[in-house]
């Protein structure tokens, strides 16, 4: 390699590991998967190195633009893969706790259950709303970007933003969802019907992603009632011997459950004013060992 062409590569290197956090970010919010988040960055990588440079004229909005690309092909596979999912599908958990915005320029579609309803949005939708509402890119550039019209983009974003607030309520202080976490988790713990049903909300639905994990509910349980019965039935076969560990996931508090010193499972809500909204529960042993490591890191 000439001298030239490594300084070249040098600078390649340097442009790339500037914007890296941010090229995960848009991938992770886009794919709700950190394995295929990675792959999205590794693939602009490789494109980067492969791209006559020398015509680029905003490294990191090329960069930008090549991953949010590469997010909408890959979504729009990932979302027929899904349906084939055993039980409900939900995000991967990332630790957050190094980096509270996961490189973006607020710490905005980050949420579990705002990954969560994404998934409801068309790939094209989703990567509007994040570059938008996450990134803060304008949206002459988000319409270069996803090479279509300044108008469409704003309907995009617009639309995007219509579907969440019709399906997701104005979430509590972090104080206040904090308590509420800790209330549930004891309740849940004891098989407290009375405390379980004044904390959960009317129509809380608990979704439990246990890629095939012998125990995990393979569909959604829907209503206070159902919730808190299903909570109570399987609290003494589930909490005896568990270690319990506080930890951070995708910005919020979370609760890390292990047995043996292996993890089982990994809770998360969604809370409002009413109460919770959502209970999400991670057993998929995959993604709990990849939540895990990030934590050891």
């Amino acid at each position: 390699m000439r001298a030239g062409d490594a300084d070249a590569l040098d600078e390649a290197t340097r442009d790339f590991m500037a914007v890296r956090p941010r090229l995960f970010g848009i991938a992770y919010r886009m794919l709700g998967s950190v394995t295929e988040a990675e792959d999205i960055v590794q693939d602009a990588w490789l494109r980067w190195q492969n791209t006559d440079r020398t015509d680029v004229l905003d490294s990191r909005a090329f960069l930008a633009t090549i991953t949010s690309r590469l997010a909408i092909n890959l979504a729009q596979s990932a979302r027929k893969r899904r349906e084939s999912h055993i039980g409900p599908w939900l995000p991967e958990p990332v630790d957050t706790s190094a980096d509270p915005q996961l490189g973006a320029e607020r710490a905005e579609a980050l949420d579990l259950a705002v990954l969560l309803l994404l998934e409801k949005l068309n790939p094209v939708e989703r990567a509007a709303y994040v570059l938008r509402e996450a990134f803060a890119y304008p949206y002459p550039q988000i319409a270069d970007m996803l090479e279509t019209s300044e108008a469409n983009t704003r309907q995009l974003v617009s639309r995007s933003r219509k579907r969440l607030r019709a399906e997701r309520r104005e979430p509590v202080s972090p104080a206040a969802h904090q308590r509420l976490l800790e209330v549930f988790l004891s309740a849940a713990q004891d098989g407290d019907l009375k405390v379980l049903e004044d904390v959960l909300t009317e129509d809380v639905v608990s979704y439990t992603d246990g890629g095939g994990v012998r125990g995990a509910s393979r569909i959604p349980v829907v209503g206070r009632l159902h919730v808190s019965r299903y909570l109570a039935a399987f609290a003494p076969r589930f909490w005896p011997r568990t270690e319990l560990r506080r930890v951070e996931a995708n910005g919020s508090p979370a609760i890390l459950v292990s047995s043996g010193g292996n993890a089982v499972a990994l809770l998360s809500v969604e809370t409002s004013t009413r109460g919770i909204e959502r209970v999400m529960w991670v057993m998929n042993p995959e993604k709990l060992a990849r939540y895990v490591a990030s934590l050891d890191a």
